[in-house]
This record gives C-alpha cells, sequence and structure tokens, in this order.
C-alpha cells in the first residue's frame, strides 16, 4: 500500500466527488493522504477532513504566498487547530521567490514564526521552497534543532543541497514532476539519497506525472511516481511503497 504524503483534497476541484474519491482510495492501493492547510481557511477544511476520513491526516499552516496575511493571532489559530491528534504537523510553510506574492522578508519572519509554533508543539513542518535555496538554508541551519524535523516537499533542488538537509534531518519528497522527461536533477537526486529518507506525493490536483498530465491530478497517481522511483533504482515498486510508506508513518508519528 501506498501513502500520499501531500495532496489538497480541500481544494474546490474535488468539490464535485471528493468523498467518492477518498472512500475509493484502498481499493486503488492508497491507505493514507496527508492533506496540508495552505492557510487558516484550509486549514480548517484539512482538520475537518481529517476528522470525517480515517484514511486522511492534517497539516495546518499558512504557504509562503499568504504569508502577508499573517499575525499573531494567526499562530494562534493554527496552534489551536493544531490540537488535534489528526493534526500530523504545521504545514505547508516555506519561501516562495518565483511568485514573490508575499514580500520576502515578510515570508522569511512568518516562516520562523511558524517553525517555531512547531517546535513548540513538538511537530514535524511541511517545507515549500521554490528559488530561495539559499535563505532556506540559512533558515533550517540556524532553526533545527533536536525539537524539530520535517520534509521538503516536492523537491526540485540540487543533490548537494538535498545532502546537506539530510544531515540536519529531514526527509526529501518527490512528486509528479519526477516523472517528466526533463526532470534530470530531480531523477538523479531520488537515484542518489537513501531509499529510508524518500517520501512520495501528489501535490493533487497540482502537477499530474506522465501519462497524466494536463487533467487533474488525484493519490491513485502516487503510483506513478513510486514506479519512477522504482525504476530509477533498480529496485521493486513494492519495496519502493513499503519504504517510503514506513518513512512517511515514522516522520509523521501515525
Amino acid at each position: 500500500m501506498l501513502i500520499d504524503s501531500h495532496a489538497h483534497l480541500d481544494d474546490k476541484r474535488f468539490d464535485k466527488d471528493r468523498d467518492k474519491i477518498i472512500k475509493d482510495l484502498k481499493n486503488h492501493g492508497v491507505q493514507i493522504v496527508i492533506n496540508p492547510g495552505a492557510d487558516v481557511a484550509s486549514s480548517v477544511k484539512a482538520v475537518s477532513m481529517a476528522k470525517e476520513y480515517e484514511n486522511i491526516y492534517a497539516a495546518v499552516g499558512v504557504h509562503p504566498h499568504d504569508a502577508k496575511t499573517m499575525d499573531n493571532t494567526t499562530i494562534q489559530l493554527l496552534s489551536s487547530l493544531a490540537n488535534n491528534e489528526k493534526v500530523i504537523a504545521i504545514g505547508e510553510i516555506g519561501l516562495d521567490y518565483h511568485y514573490d506574492n508575499s514580500p520576502r522578508d515578510v515570508q522569511k519572519e512568518w516562516f520562523v514564526e511558524q517553525i517555531r509554533l512547531a517546535k513548540k508543539l513538538k511537530l514535524p513542518i511541511i517545507i515549500h521552497e521554490r528559488e530561495a535555496s539559499q535563505d532556506m538554508y540559512n533558515i533550517l541551519k540556524q532553526e533545527t534543532d533536536e525539537n524539530l524535523t520535517g520534509v521538503l516537499h516536492c523537491y526540485s533542488g540540487s543533490l548537494e543541497m538535498a545532502r546537506e538537509y539530510l544531515k540536519m534531518g529531514y526527509y526529501i519528497s518527490f512528486a509528479g514532476p519526477i516523472t517528466f522527461n526533463n526532470a534530470r536533477i530531480s531523477k538523479e537526486v531520488a537515484k542518489s539519497i537513501p531509499l529510508d529518507r524518500i517520501l512520495i506525493e501528489t501535490d493533487s490536483p497540482y502537477l499530474s506525472p506522465e501519462p497524466r498530465r494536463g487533467r487533474r491530478n488525484e493519490p491513485l497517481n502516487v503510483r506513478y511516481v513510486a514506479a519512477m522511483i522504482a525504476e530509477l533504482r533498480g529496485i521493486s515498486f513494492d519495496e519502493v511503497a513499503r519504504v517510503t510508506s514506513a518513512n512517511t508513518k515514522k516522520l509523521f508519528q501515525i
């Protein structure tokens, strides 16, 4: 059985068939889906879904795109939402310098505040990073201690940087783009780092893998990510499913 370690099933694109998708997951070999929030509203929805469905877990957090909306009250709300056994992480949080929807200094400020909330609550973090690798590394190097671990979600950075994150105790997660023909660097990372530090995900409804590109992504498509990692490493699909599922359960204490 597979685990999709990152999917946004709260997204409105699932409004018409969300219940059916979630109830059918095990029939398609997907045991668990982790649904992270991207702002307060989606974090609330994620927690609500996790309460409703046994096979859904939630993370709560504010994505860097919406960091500009945050204040101390937001941190208090996230802390309150995290007071639920089905909330297993703070996320999706981080830095995004591609779109710069929030000023960079604001992104960094509230990323650090959410990291510190995670440490206080003894929860791992789910990290979004795009075109901000040096600032990301600097912040994690400064903030990481025995109370903090997490995962670099939908990793697209270099092998060298991945190894630095591994030294700090983080996991690396791969999504649909690893199946793309031009994903040379991501494939190198997935082939080279220890299998016991890899997670797999879909980031549904985004980033549909080959051969599903152009369509809405769904958690069942995590099998294409697992299949690509198996091919790259020359091991069986079942081995990838077994180890990445164990990694996810270990990181998030499921």
